[in-house]
């Protein structure tokens, strides 16, 4: 069973999310919180799997809630909900090291198949929220480009590409059907590519594809 903790200031936005995981077989709600500092202190309580946190709540942000949990509850692995605009928070997001990025308006299947990822230690990462962050990233190029486009040299030309198309925000399934491949290799070329690249999860093996280059404009 997978236990989910919630945090959202809006309690329509909890009740709709609730309503989403619980039909599905094998997830659990077990705690909602109205703030940040809630979520924190209900995460110590119930050692949730996983925390779905909203980035803007009183008391505490979504991202300083992150933070926190990443000391208190390193196992729970946490999913940042976003919405439309609020682009500026995905490089302070990166930084406590959250395991996904959702938009409050994805379909329920998104959030579904990102909770159960992250729950088993990867990680999800919207095609929106990916492109608006490819856009930042070449808007204000970081320092750590060169330093990126060194890590991806030493990928084959297969694992490049499955690695630009990771950093679109494709599923495994999605990369398998563009590449002509059964998920079970997708899987084992990412795992190879994290390992190589020196990363914890999809998100982070994402940037430094963008990083790179490696994405193109949508």
């Amino acid at each position: 069973m997978i236990r989910v903790l919630v945090a959202d200031d809006e309690s329509i936005v909890r009740a709709g999310v609730r309503a989403i995981l619980t039909t599905e077989p094998g997830i659990e709600v077990v705690a909602e919180a109205a703030d940040g500092r809630e979520a924190v202190e209900l995460a110590r309580r119930h050692r949730p799997d996983v925390a779905l946190l909203d980035i803007r709540m009183p008391e505490l942000d979504g991202l300083a809630a992150a933070g926190e949990l990443r000391t208190t509850n390193p196992d729970t692995a946490v999913i940042v909900l976003t919405t439309f605009g609020e682009d500026r928070y995905i490089e302070r997001a990166l930084d406590q090291q959250v395991a996904g990025f959702l938009l409050k308006a994805s379909d329920p299947r998104d959030l579904i198949s990102g909770v159960r990822a992250v729950a088993a230690g990867g990680a999800c990462l919207s095609p929106l929220v990916a492109r608006r962050l490819m856009t930042e990233l070449r808007r204000a190029p970081s320092p750590r480009s060169s330093a990126s486009g060194e890590r991806v040299a030493v990928l084959s030309e297969r694992e490049r590409e499955v690695l630009a198309m990771l950093g679109s925000g494709l599923s495994n399934a999605e990369i398998a059907r563009r590449m002509y491949l059964v998920e079970g290799t997708i899987k084992a070329y990412v795992s190879a590519i994290l390992q190589q690249l020196g990363v914890r999860n999809r998100v982070q093996a994402a940037i430094v594809a963008y990083e790179a280059g490696l994405v193109e404009d949508a």
